[in-house]
């Protein structure tokens, strides 16, 4: 079996370290002895952006706000459904992700950040949110492990109660909160409906061949 080995090491905010692994052409980002992600298991994270499109229907010049660009599952499924007018913000936290995505992952992302689409937005996706006023058709978070932080306290901010507020104020009418965790909380969806959303929980196969673990995807309608 070929080993892992480790490209780049990325400091977090707040503390801690993202390493950027490869055996082969598989990659791998962990955080201590997590594995936040891996580039052979995307199927909930595309299900994230093709089941908020589905809720969405067929809206003219929609903007989407991604949170978490990590590799580029949401975004590249996005860009495959989404018009050609449409409008793509991605945030990302830790600049060495984008860096990555360019760099070392760049045959997975496939030129997708240079697709027109694509805008890159390196910060907090908290904030962001927080500035925006009916401006967004669908907001989609893949941060961190969901609602429950594993990587960064601070995470916990955007899934809080003032967050889901401040998100759906963002949204415009009939606009989608969709958010992906790796697996169910109550609390959560009770803190959607409280925020005024009507809420949805689907459960997705982590793996595109419809095996692996059972992920969480949120898909709450302003």
């Amino acid at each position: 079996m070929i080993p892992w080995s480790r490209l780049d090491t990325a400091e977090m905010p707040g503390g801690g370290a993202l390493r950027l692994m490869r055996r082969g052409d598989e990659f791998s980002i962990m955080l201590g002895s997590n594995e936040l992600m891996n580039s052979r298991l995307s199927g909930s994270e595309e299900a994230l952006a093709t089941l908020t499109w589905e809720r969405l229907g067929n809206r003219p010049k929609p903007t989407i706000l991604i949170g978490g660009l990590g590799m580029g599952f949401t975004v590249r499924a996005a860009l495959k459904v989404l018009p050609v007018d449409a409008r793509i913000i991605v945030a990302e936290l830790v600049p060495a992700v984008v860096t990555w995505a360019r760099g070392p992952m760049a045959g997975i992302f496939d030129h997708s950040l240079e697709d027109p689409r694509v805008r890159i937005h390196e910060g907090d996706v908290g904030p962001l949110i927080a500035s925006q006023d009916k401006t967004c058709d669908a907001i989609l978070l893949d941060v961190d492990n969901g609602p429950e932080g594993l990587t960064r306290k601070a995470n916990d901010d955007i899934y809080d109660a003032a967050g889901l507020r401040a998100a759906h104020r963002a949204l415009k009418p009939g606009g989608v909160l969709s958010v992906w965790s790796s697996g169910p909380d109550r609390n959560f969806t009770r803190r959607l409906k409280q925020a005024g959303f009507n809420v949805e929980e689907v459960k997705v196969r982590a793996s595109r061949n419809r095996r692996g673990a059972r992920h969480i995807i949120w898909l709450a309608v302003k």
